[in-house]
């Protein structure tokens, strides 16, 4: 006798989400406490923010036809000084050339002692807390100060730079360098070299590839740093810059901002193509 056979419908074909989109499935469907916490509070923070900046899109708004009016004033450019432009952005770079320079050799010197797998604990430490509080100085304190110190001009300006620079790139050296593989400065320490020969030969080729495509961009800032740092008398084209918005010299104004786009584009690019090839 034969078995009747199921008439059952065949159950549908199930697919299983890409490993890629595993993970996002289940936050999706069922936001964790933590998440819808940490919402609330970023939330909390933006409106309380908004609340004390006095952020306001009304007065945007309203500032709109002043703004118009500011940009009107610019037009047309006046470049009938634009070789004193150009003498000071030269000298802009400059600083900023020297600045840079002169703070990531500081800043690797010191990396050394910010990073963990390198430094003792207490020199850590220490070693953090002043690169916090270098970070938190302005660099026109610095130049105000240095200003007093060796008077007025750009070589006020290119120590401010290179002090100001040093909280910042210190502690990105100091990661590159907590970064690296310790494959090979276990095999350094295993045939018997010492500190400074594991810090030289199997450290510092791994971290430098990081550590000179991140002087590059910072000396991209400091470009934009330098361009300032005249406001206290630091050298650079700030001063010029504060001279022309003082006398309302608006075309003069737009000449020099168009003269600092024009250099801070083609640093940015040079840049661009340095780290690439170094990449």
């Amino acid at each position: 006798m034969a078995t009747p056979t199921s008439t059952a419908p065949p159950r549908p074909e199930t697919r299983e989400l890409p490993e890629g989109l595993r993970g996002l499935a289940s936050p999706l469907r069922r936001p964790s406490a933590g998440t819808f916490t940490a919402l609330v509070v970023a939330i909390a923070a933006v409106v309380w923010s908004a609340q004390g900046a006095q952020f306001s899109l009304g007065g945007l708004v309203s500032g709109i036809p002043d703004i118009a009016d500011f940009l009107a004033r610019l037009w047309p450019p006046d470049f009938a000084k634009l070789g004193k432009i150009v003498a000071l952005l030269v000298e802009t770079l400059q600083m900023a050339i020297l600045g840079t320079l002169l703070g990531a050799v500081a800043s690797l010197l010191l990396s050394f002692t910010a990073a963990r797998n390198i430094a003792p604990r207490p020199v850590y430490l220490v070693s953090r807390f002043v690169l916090n509080v270098l970070r938190s100085i302005p660099e026109l304190v610095f130049a105000l100060m240095f200003v007093t110190a060796v008077g007025l001009g750009p070589f006020a300006g290119i120590l401010a730079l290179a002090i100001g620079v040093i909280g910042t790139m210190a502690k990105i050296f100091a990661e590159a360098i907590e970064s690296i593989d310790p494959g090979p400065v276990e095999a350094m320490r295993a045939v018997g070299a010492g500190r400074a020969q594991t810090v030289v030969f199997a450290m510092l080729p791994q971290a430098m590839p990081m550590i000179t495509s991140y002087t590059l961009m910072l000396w991209e800032g400091n470009v934009r740093h330098a361009t300032i740092l005249g406001l206290v008398g630091a050298g650079g084209i700030g001063l010029e810059l504060t001279l022309a918005m003082r006398l309302y010299d608006f075309g003069h104004l737009l000449a020099i901002i168009i003269c600092i786009v024009v250099l801070v584009t083609a640093i940015d690019r040079l840049s661009a193509f340095l780290r690439a090839r170094l990449s």
